[in-house]
């Protein structure tokens, strides 16, 4: 196993390093200017040299390179400057947002809490909701629970989450008054009074977020269940005089849980990536609005570092996925 996960993070810097090319490129053929905001007052010397300040006076080889430089190394300089207090990265030129004027992942490290509080949460939430909500609609199938759980499982995956959040603030905000329709990102938890506040805030955000997670998740459990309950072990393991709940919960439950593993694995990435269409409804100030605003304003540096930080955080998880096959399954072999 640790041959071959060592083996897997030697081929992913390639592969990585490929993807960040690709992205560049895909930038670059992308149409825009981001001079195209600057007032028309402006004179176009003035113009010049702002486009050079922000380096697209350079070509594009020299361009990718320096980037390539400042996140691959001058970035974890800073991370562990910051730790330990050092002066590794001191006078070394960082990622900068074009829009901001800023660092790229001080935005980014700013913007992350709001981003992990809310979608973080729905995602626990949808996990500890559809497993058992698939666990039991395979034992029990064709049920009343079970034809309750595909309707509304059916429904939670059809529907646009701009349409349902919409909708929530329209019944839950609008008409009953029961939470925020905007979620506020200045709220500090100082007392149990703010603490209650931002539950209140969350609970929308979360809800639909939750929905679509639950409906999917829980497909993926009830059919990986089916598929195994119908084997010959679990026919041999009955047989034994094994009891129910050790068959169900415990040899049917492990081989089931080998694909939903990759569903969750693989899910994990668009919590940091943000739920963009929801952050943008509930004004979540998190990691999506803040793609949407960088693309909005052709922030280039921006755009490119939150993409490549997702392709990033993809081929990590792909490779979680995989230790985890092994671990729940001993017929997986590595060598």
């Amino acid at each position: 196993m640790l041959t071959f996960t060592v083996r897997r993070l030697i081929l992913a810097v390639p592969t990585l390093l490929f993807i960040s090319l690709v992205i560049f490129l895909l930038l670059e053929l992308a149409p825009g200017d981001p001079m195209a905001q600057v007032p028309l007052t402006v004179p176009p010397e003035v113009k010049e040299k702002m486009r050079q300040a922000l380096g697209l006076g350079e070509p594009a080889p020299i361009r990718f390179w320096k980037w390539l430089v400042q996140f691959f190394w001058i970035e974890p300089q800073v991370l562990v400057d910051h730790i330990f207090g050092t002066s590794f990265s001191q006078g070394d030129l960082r990622v900068i947002s074009w829009q901001t004027r800023s660092p790229v992942m001080d935005i980014v490290v700013q913007r992350l809490p709001q981003t992990l509080s809310v979608v973080g949460t729905a995602y626990i939430v949808a996990i500890l909701i559809a497993l058992p909500i698939g666990i039991y609609s395979a034992y029990r199938q064709y049920s009343w629970f079970d034809q309750l759980g595909t309707f509304v499982s059916m429904v939670g995956f059809s529907v646009p989450p701009f349409f349902s959040g919409v909708l929530v603030i329209v019944i839950f905000s609008v008409q009953l008054g029961w939470f925020p329709s905007i979620y506020d990102t200045t709220l500090k938890v100082t007392d149990w009074d703010s603490f209650v506040k931002q539950l209140q805030q969350m609970v929308m955000p979360v809800m639909v977020l939750a929905l679509q997670i639950t409906a999917q998740l829980s497909r993926f459990m009830r059919a990986s269940m089916l598929d195994n309950l119908n084997q010959d072990y679990v026919r041999t393991a009955r047989a034994k005089g094994i009891g129910e709940y050790t068959v169900v919960m415990v040899h049917v439950l492990r081989n089931s849980m080998i694909p939903v593993v990759t569903v969750i694995a693989l899910g994990i990435p668009s919590i940091f990536g943000g739920a963009i269409i929801t952050e943008q409804v509930f004004k979540v100030n998190g990691i999506g609005q803040l793609l949407i605003g960088a693309i909005q304003a052709n922030d280039l540096p921006m755009v490119q570092t939150l993409t490549f930080i997702f392709a990033v955080l993809i081929v990590l998880f792909n490779l979680i996925a995989d230790v985890l096959y092994g671990i729940l399954d001993p017929r997986i072999r590595y060598d």
